[in-house]
């Protein structure tokens, strides 16, 4: 913008300058939400935005002017503004709503300089996130083995604190050896600091509908980067940076427990693929149902019908350990990914935005469900 006044070049500006970058600004943004091109009635443009690329002449007659600063290029009267402002805008508006081609070509340039500008925002901020994960410590959360070496380390993601507190004490070797009844077969001294512990608040965040920069703020998203050594998402994958290479699912046999599993497993395919082929990924399988007969217990996997077992959270931490965290008797899944391209269609399908692919998806399968086996 260069500035003019009575016929004087302002270099340092003024209160001219100031009216017509509050009118241009103030009139834009209210001519935006009336036009269609701007779909987010809630986007407010700067004065950085609307001006972009404008090449403007400001020059104005004063009877009194007040030149200020050493060199005295820049003009104070602060009647100037108000006046400036109001004309600029009046004229503006007139010539604008007239010519409604040239409204839609500068909101269209000051759109593309918000978006920008917006853009390289999220970049900064994703900057120091990830700077941030290569200089943080661990999750308080985490209740970590006390072993070295991760080929023999394994990790239990839980859902809540309820479940991983059972889950801490059905690994202690001191809680086990104060219960007779299992005394004689608890986990050996060497193979319990083997075991890692992470519980999980709530359901994570699903990151198929998430940019890298809401990713990375989220705290649960934070404690599993970090937790488990997984790196920056992007760069290649280091398996000596992972920190436990059985890293163990475990939610309840719910449709809650399956939802938080599913969350999960779409974080793990999409930051670090390479974890299922280096055949990192396992989901725990625990009871469906429980059966007393007397003293003696016996734990169900199948969908006979059966008192139904208790969730995770509401087990006893020596129940928790003989039915899912015992390496003799508990069961587990491996999870390996053999068709990349058809796994990605699936994820993006369930997991994504788009409502009517996953609507279609329903459809057809609808004949496949066996409503006798819904969890309702």
């Amino acid at each position: 913008m260069l500035g003019y006044a009575n016929s004087i070049r302002t270099i340092d500006g003024g209160t001219h300058i100031e009216g017509v970058k509050a009118s241009l600004t103030r009139t834009l943004n209210n001519l935006g939400k009336k036009s269609k091109l701007v779909k987010d009635k809630d986007i407010s443009l700067s004065g950085e935005h609307v001006r972009e690329g404008l090449t403007c002449i400001i020059s104005v007659k004063v009877s009194n002017p007040e030149f200020e600063g050493q060199t005295k290029t820049r003009l104070g009267n602060p009647e100037v503004r108000k006046i400036v402002d109001q004309s600029v805008q009046e004229f503006l508006t007139e010539y604008l709503e007239l010519h409604p081609d040239v409204l839609d070509s500068i909101l269209s340039k000051s759109l593309n300089a918000f978006k920008a500008a917006l853009a390289a925002k999220r970049a900064r901020e994703l900057v120091r996130q990830k700077s941030v994960l290569k200089s943080s410590s661990l999750p308080g959360k985490l209740a970590d083995c006390s072993s070295t070496n991760p080929e023999e380390s394994e990790i239990f993601i839980v859902e809540g604190d309820s479940a991983g507190g059972s889950a801490k004490q059905g690994r202690d070797r001191r809680f086990q050896d104060s219960h007779d009844a299992y005394r004689s077969r608890c986990y050996p001294i060497d193979a319990i600091m083997r075991v890692a512990i992470l519980p999980l608040r709530g359901k994570v965040l699903n990151i198929e509908r998430k940019d890298e920069a809401a990713m990375y703020k989220n705290e649960e998203i934070q404690n599993l980067i970090l937790g488990l050594g997984l790196g920056v998402k992007g760069e290649d994958f280091k398996i000596e940076n992972l920190r436990y290479h059985k890293i163990i699912i475990l939610t309840d046999a719910d449709v809650d427990g399956a939802h938080i599993r599913t969350l999960l497993l779409t974080f793990f395919f999409r930051y670090q693929r390479a974890l299922f082929d280096a055949g990192c990924i396992y989901v725990g399988v625990p009871p469906l149902y429980k059966v007393e007969r007397g003293k003696q217990v016996h734990y169900c996997y199948d969908d006979a019908d059966l008192k139904k077992a208790l969730s995770l959270g509401e087990m006893m931490p020596a129940q928790l350990w003989e039915t899912t965290m015992d390496p003799e008797r508990r069961l587990l899944k491996q999870l390996v990914v053999e068709d990349a391209a058809e796994s990605n269609r699936v994820f993006s399908s369930l997991m994504g935005a788009r409502v009517d692919v996953r609507k279609e998806l329903i459809q057809n399968s609808a004949s496949q469900v066996n409503l006798d086996k819904l969890d309702i």
